[in-house]
């Protein structure tokens, strides 16, 4: 089971939101412990809106820089870091700008890790911003990106008994979403080949959501911590990660 005296324990606990969600940032934080480097390495979010991921890590010793282009949640994010102690706020930065064009709004920061969760899919496409997040980590450095699963975009409507809208998504990488929004899936390969054209390495894959996704919406209740484990194990499986509505892929900065 979950060691309740890990780094990022925390944020394992951390009930705000619909289970979906909280799942979502459990998983990703267990990943994030086995992949970024010790504290106070500096890590910085692209589209970390209002700093549920990275208030946590800031929390753990890391130094972080918050790149998002909204306003709204930035200043949702300063609210939330005015909660914190003084160690945690200073150890954390928000900066206004596109993710696309993070060296321009950076200047010469060079990070230990680059972060960018559930921006993605809604882009066209992932290669620019793939491109960015290589551009502003050191060799060595580690890349986080959280996608869309282009490949089990029916299992959702599917599972739910929605089997006009399963049968649609079979055929096509663009989904509205819970919120109506359509959004577009990457696959595993795809996503590979985007991280060795811009200099990264893949480091691993884990698939985020696999037997929670369609009942999300409910709210975290009694057996959370098994609903977790369970999750995260299937996460890093064969055949189970192949079918999770989201993937999560971490790639290492190439020297040269």
């Amino acid at each position: 089971m979950w060691d309740s005296s890990s780094l990022l324990a925390g944020q394992y606990n951390d009930l705000d939101g619909c289970l979906g969600q909280v799942v979502r940032r459990a998983l990703i934080s267990r990943a994030l412990e086995l992949h970024l480097p010790s504290p106070p390495a500096r890590i910085l979010n692209i589209g970390g809106g209002a700093g549920q991921q990275s208030i946590p890590l800031a929390r753990a010793g890391y130094e972080i820089t918050i790149l998002d282009s909204s306003s709204e949640m930035l200043a949702e994010a300063e609210r939330r870091l005015s909660l914190e102690d003084t160690e945690t706020r200073r150890g954390m930065r928000l900066v206004e700008g596109l993710g696309e064009q993070a060296l321009e709004a950076l200047g010469a920061s060079v990070f230990d890790a680059a972060l960018c969760h559930r921006v993605l899919m809604y882009l066209d496409s992932p290669d620019e911003m793939v491109r960015a997040l290589a551009a502003v980590v050191r060799p060595g450095g580690i890349v986080s990106a959280l996608a869309k699963n282009a490949e089990a975009l029916a299992m959702r409507p599917g599972l739910r008994g929605e089997h006009r809208e399963a049968l649609t998504a079979l055929d096509t990488n663009r989904f509205a979403g819970g919120l109506g929004v359509v959004t577009r899936g990457d696959t595993v390969a795809g996503l590979s080949r985007t991280f060795e054209e811009a200099g990264l390495a893949l480091e691993e894959w884990y698939g985020v959501r696999v037997f929670t996704d369609h009942i999300g919406d409910s709210a975290p209740g009694e057996g959370l911590q098994e609903i977790l484990e369970l999750e995260w194990e299937v996460g890093r499986r064969d055949p189970y990660r192949s079918v999770a509505r989201l993937i999560h892929v971490l790639g290492k900065r190439q020297a040269g």
